[in-house]
């Protein structure tokens, strides 16, 4: 088993991981390695080939591949090592990684190493939807590997479960091979995508959108026959014909290197634990992207990426341990916030934000935080908070914590 060292080791060449190693190849002294384990970086986007990448990190309104060519060659001319077909399959010791490739196995140490292995989606078997199992059930990733890099026919008429931002991605995906999206299942009052994507959207689908629902069945022997779907309030239950089911979202982060490596891991969000600075429980650790929390736009994973450099430079300069913060808590319908720690040395979060998921719709939301029963500050926000996508709130909420105090509690107010 061979060695090697390097400044700064990044696991995943997504948009978080590539652009983190953009951001520090060339503010570091030494090597930095991206390890990524399919056989071309630049993470889902790869697979997604229509419009709507890069808005926020690059300014730019490009394709899916597109997006993912521009931050891979963004990494190689900062100076960043992109190796792929290689998979972190252990941790050696303190910030040293065991690394599996064609090419064999060796070490990785690193002085600074940086998460960035992004989410999955939930298949079938982990939702528990019960019936035959036949051909024609994918995820959206499995969807859009078939039909963008294999040119796959996939079949005529599908059912999407779930209505969120990437069901629209399905539905467009599906489009582009000929087949029609004959509904889409929502457990939600409304789609969960903003409307600028879920109303041009509709135009796409030729059948409804079934809110409040689920589905509770699927039929087919050699192939998808139909799917039953179930409104969850009456119990009526409809019959969808359909050669094809594209199960979406319902997000988990990979999160499983994150947890061998003994790292303090968020319940709710299903990913580690960081303060604003992305700093985990592990001094010299740090994790950006949709490993966090399930699951951001992908030029929002990037801007994780992207401040990430400025703590990971501190602790390649300092080695400090992480500072001393307080917890963030969430109250219902709040379901987690990340980042889950506030501290004066942490400095402020990714874009200012703090990052809500919620499971009801309030049009003009107003936050309250509050610790030790005194109220921090009280936040308004003009745009609304709603299932089904990350709400956004000013890091202003929490900034004057007492970092000698309890926890600090948001809710709405």
């Amino acid at each position: 088993m061979t060695e090697e060292h390097v400044a700064v080791a990044i696991v995943g060449g997504g948009p978080s991981g590539l652009t983190a190693a953009a951001a520090l190849a060339p503010r570091v002294d030494g090597g930095v390695l991206v390890i990524e384990r399919e056989a071309e970086t630049g993470g889902i986007p790869r697979h997604s080939d229509h419009p709507g990448y890069g808005m926020r990190d690059l300014k730019r309104f490009i394709c899916g591949p597109a997006y993912a060519r521009r931050l891979t060659s963004m990494a190689l001319d900062a100076g960043a090592t992109l190796e792929t077909q290689a998979m972190v399959t252990n941790w050696a010791g303190e910030r040293r990684l065991q690394i599996t490739s064609p090419r064999g196995v060796r070490t990785v140490t690193a002085d600074a190493v940086v998460l960035a292995t992004g989410a999955r989606e939930r298949p079938r078997p982990a939702r528990l939807v019960p019936g035959d199992r036949p051909d024609g059930v994918y995820t959206t990733g499995q969807l859009q590997n078939l039909v963008h890099l294999h040119h796959a026919h996939v079949g005529n008429r599908a059912l999407i479960v779930g209505a969120e931002l990437v069901s629209w991605s399905a539905v467009l995906t599906l489009r582009e091979a000929g087949c029609a999206t004959a509904g889409m299942v929502s457990g939600y009052p409304r789609s969960e995508a903003y409307a600028a994507f879920r109303v041009p959207g509709r135009f796409l689908m030729e059948g409804p959108v079934f809110t409040r629902s689920r589905v509770v069945g699927i039929d087919g022997k050699d192939r998808v026959r139909a799917a039953v779907v179930e409104n969850i309030e009456t119990g009526e239950r409809t019959i969808v014909d359909c050669d094809t089911v594209v199960f979406t979202g319902d997000w988990i982060p990979d999160h499983e290197l994150a947890r061998t490596g003994g790292l303090a891991m968020d319940p709710a969000t299903r990913g580690p634990v960081v303060d604003a600075g992305l700093r985990t429980s592990s001094p010299g650790v740090f994790a950006v992207g949709n490993l966090l929390h399930p699951v951001d736009t992908a030029d929002g994973a990037a801007l994780d990426g992207r401040h990430v450099a400025a703590a990971v430079c501190g602790w390649l300069d300092h080695r400090d341990e992480p500072p001393k913060a307080v917890r963030i808590r969430t109250g219902a319908p709040l379901r987690w916030v990340t980042p889950q720690l506030v501290s004066p040395e942490g400095g402020v979060a990714a874009r200012g934000d703090l990052l809500f998921w919620v499971d009801e719709y309030r049009r003009l939301p107003k936050l309250r935080a509050v610790q030790d029963g005194r109220t921090l500050a009280m936040k308004r926000t003009p745009w609304p908070a709603a299932p089904g996508r990350v709400y956004r709130a000013p890091w202003s909420l929490v900034a004057a914590a007492d970092p000698a105090g309890g926890d600090v509690t948001v809710s709405f107010a």
